[in-house]
């Protein structure tokens, strides 16, 4: 399996590169792709409908501001999404932490931290969700944590 990585604006790339040098660590293919839910709320569909068809296991969106794309994300697919809210409208990005966290029931996104620290992360749970299965990845997480939690 691999990991979708969405993210709202090409500005994201360099916070999102985060996720993909640690699935990159843990040996799990990942894709990125700029897909906004406001400027371009059909390509969102189209790709998040056809994630799992496409070998997809798990997507990160990343966001900021409104932050719509990780529950958009959610509305089109049923694999796990885990959002990751970006800097960009109020300090320290709040607004976009409470634009993911504050889903409706049953509909649901894992919400990591702010920034470079939630792309880790999320990439980090990408790893331990594909453990489960996958005795290659599991034998990297326990590494990485002996590691003191490092690449």
């Amino acid at each position: 399996m691999k990991v979708l990585i969405i993210m709202g604006s090409e500005s994201d790339k360099p916070v999102m590169q985060e996720s993909k040098n640690y699935l990159d660590y843990f040996g799990i293919e990942s894709e990125m792709l700029v897909a906004s839910a406001h400027r371009n709320p059909d390509k969102v569909r189209e790709i998040c409908m056809n994630a799992q068809g496409n070998g997809f296991g798990v997507v990160i969106a990343a966001a900021g501001m409104a932050a719509a794309l990780p529950g958009v994300a959610a509305a089109f697919t049923s694999l796990p999404v885990l959002g990751v809210p970006l800097e960009g409208g109020l300090p320290g990005g709040v607004d976009a932490l409470y634009s993911i966290v504050q889903m409706p029931a049953g509909l649901p996104v894992g919400t990591l931290a702010v920034g470079k620290a939630g792309a880790r992360n999320a990439a980090i749970m990408c790893a331990r969700i594909f453990a489960l299965s996958n005795p290659t990845v599991a034998e990297k997480v326990e590494a990485f944590k002996a590691n003191s939690y490092r690449i």
